[in-house]
């Protein structure tokens, strides 16, 4: 009886440890390559703003965290930095600046969603017609999947 308990509890825990590897790795394994980083530097080159990305943000941790520099022109929004890996990554443009769940979520229903992050050591994204970044001043990458806040960058301050 002990030893089917030992054996119950070794293989529940294998099990949950191989889930949350699996989680965590195969966004790592099925990642995009990053764009050049020649491409990146031309974009954030012809970015009207700018903004730097920190880890030391309320709501971003050690495992949902950024850093780098976000650019943004009305035509595309790139990152030459890093970001933690993680599923489902989205950016969205919000009018305020938040730096947590809480505030993106306070927020949510007015933020615009530019795209997916495919990789996650740079990326550019095109800005979707009809979206005015002179209406937003914030740059958010939000894990959709877990609703996580990974991180936020400011790059005009509104008024």
């Amino acid at each position: 009886m002990k030893r089917n308990i030992i054996l119950v509890a070794t293989h529940g825990a294998a099990l949950v440890l191989g889930f949350g590897l699996g989680v965590y790795f195969l966004p790592i394994l099925t990642a995009e390559k990053a764009p050049e980083a020649a491409v990146l530097q031309q974009a954030a080159a012809e970015a009207s703003y700018s903004a730097e990305l920190s880890r030391d943000l309320p709501g971003s941790d050690g495992l949902h965290w950024g850093e780098g520099t976000i650019s943004v022109s009305a035509d595309t929004i790139s990152h030459i930095g890093a970001l933690a890996p993680g599923p489902d990554y989205k950016v969205y443009l919000t009018r305020e600046f938040v730096d947590d769940e809480a505030g993106f979520e306070a927020v949510r229903a007015e933020a615009v969603r530019i795209g997916d992050v495919k990789s996650y050591d740079g990326f550019a994204l095109d800005v979707p017609a009809g979206v005015n970044i002179e209406d937003f001043t914030t740059v958010v990458v939000w894990c959709e999947s877990f609703d996580e806040f990974i991180t936020a960058g400011q790059y005009r301050v509104a008024g």
